[in-house]
């Protein structure tokens, strides 16, 4: 570390971390896309067509609320005293929102979101 006496640069610092969410988030967001296009290319008489397609519609929009507040946190500024609690807040619920993401994501490759991935695949590209 260079000058010994640096001080970090918090809001520069949660921006990064933001910014490096909000790029996961994008990728999920696109392979859930996928998965959804893929179970309703199948069709209602797919095994848990429902519950995928609900699943995956929840997740979506879970996507969504956490991508909002990545961007309101990395917006306010952390070095600012007044903003540190509301941020701490916002950091929190994106941090839950998360991991019940991760967890119905988990819910949505159980019921085979993949296998209904591969079979449309197959299905249209050996269409015999």
């Amino acid at each position: 570390m260079r000058g010994g006496n640096q001080r970090i640069d918090l809001n520069f610092y949660a921006t990064k971390k933001s910014v490096a969410e909000s790029m996961l988030d994008v990728a999920l967001f696109m392979s859930n896309a996928m998965r959804l296009k893929s179970v309703l290319q199948q069709g209602p008489f797919a095994e848990y067509y429902t519950t995928l397609v609900t699943l995956i519609i929840v997740s979506l929009l879970l996507q969504v609320v956490i991508s909002l507040l990545l961007v309101f946190i990395a917006i306010l500024n952390l070095n600012e005293v007044e903003n540190q609690r509301h941020l701490n807040k916002l950091n929190n619920a994106a941090t839950i929102l998360v991991f019940i993401t991760v967890v119905i994501n988990i819910f949505i490759t159980a019921f085979g979101a993949h296998h209904a991935a591969s079979m449309a695949a197959r299905t249209s590209s050996n269409p015999i």
